[in-house]
């Protein structure tokens, strides 16, 4: 926890009952000596376990000295899984404020991180996304800090120190329902002797750092190759692009953005290759125009790309 910056903090555990879980509640009492952590147990109500299953964990957190509450939510119709980690992110994030902890813990770890990362390369996604879980962000629509300190343990050593303890954990069957691309991507690494998912999950916290990195450099980006240029058709902005396409990408977004548009990577993408090429590029209301400009008194010429939000359209 000290290479997070977590080492005297009271730290909140998100604790469903199943073996991971349970696992990252026994380590964070172990290594804060009982006193430092409370733990929560979201109810999703989508099962009729769910009840008995939150009153197993808080029976554990009783016997542990560690103040537990649940965490009751509704989840809305449509895509399930993903409203079901809408709601639980929004109760963990409240809770995280009503019981005043510095940072709300996942149990997380190097196979989840192996899946998401194989799952995104099929994808085809760009670094942001091959980054992977990270191991310290904000809470999903809520803020205040989210932190995964088990990224480097595999669910075996988890199921590990489960075991030792003397506790049958939880198992969700839902884990295992193939109608699920992550379930299906479990089955194929459990299936090959091959792949190390501590190796992969190692790969992915390289790409984070890459992605830092590049967040890092868009800030300056921002702050030194962008300027306000207001002129006859309203405000817009001036950009000198002048660094690789990554980095642009994230200032075109941010560019846009402060224009009150959003717009995805992918279309910042392409806008960033039809302005490299020459040619105008529209996303999100805004046209981008590009251009040339000799800058003083070095007399370098340098790109120079100008947004600003498009003009109404003509009726008729």
């Amino acid at each position: 926890m000290e290479r997070f910056g977590f080492a005297d903090a009271r730290l909140g555990v998100a604790v469903s009952g199943g073996p991971d879980s349970l696992a990252l509640l026994l380590l964070a009492h172990a290594a804060s000596g009982g006193g430092k952590v409370a733990a929560a147990t979201v109810d999703h109500g989508l099962r009729q376990e769910s009840a008995s299953e939150a009153d197993f964990v808080s029976d554990i957190c009783a016997k542990l000295g560690v103040e537990h509450t649940v965490l009751n939510v509704e989840v809305s119709e449509g895509n399930l899984q993903s409203n079901a980690r809408a709601a639980r992110y929004l109760a963990l994030g409240q809770w995280h404020d009503e019981a005043r902890v510095s940072a709300v813990m996942t149990a997380h770890h190097a196979d989840d991180q192996a899946e998401t990362l194989l799952m995104r390369l099929n994808r085809g996604s760009g670094v942001p996304g091959l980054a992977g879980i990270r191991s310290t962000t904000e809470i999903p629509g809520w803020g205040g800090s989210l932190f995964r300190p088990l990224l480097r343990w595999s669910k075996a050593e988890l199921e590990s120190v489960v075991a030792q303890a003397g506790i049958e954990p939880v198992r969700d069957p839902s884990n295992a329902d193939e109608q699920f691309d992550r379930a299906r991507m479990r089955r194929f690494l459990a299936e090959q002797d091959w792949i190390d998912s501590q190796a992969l999950a190692a790969s992915a916290e390289h790409l984070e750092d890459a992605w830092r990195a590049i967040e890092w450099f868009a800030a300056e980006d921002w702050e030194t190759h962008v300027v306000p240029d207001s002129d006859e058709q309203g405000r817009g902005f001036r950009y000198y692009a002048n660094v690789p396409r990554a980095i642009s990408i994230e200032t075109i977004c941010r560019i846009i953005a402060e224009l009150g548009g959003a717009t995805t990577r992918s279309e910042a993408g392409m806008a960033f290759d039809r302005l490299w090429n020459g040619e105008n590029a529209s996303l999100a209301g805004v046209l981008a125009i590009p251009g040339t400009e000799k800058i003083e008194p070095t007399g370098v010429t340098m790109r120079v790309w100008r947004f600003s939000p498009e003009p109404p359209r003509s009726a008729g």
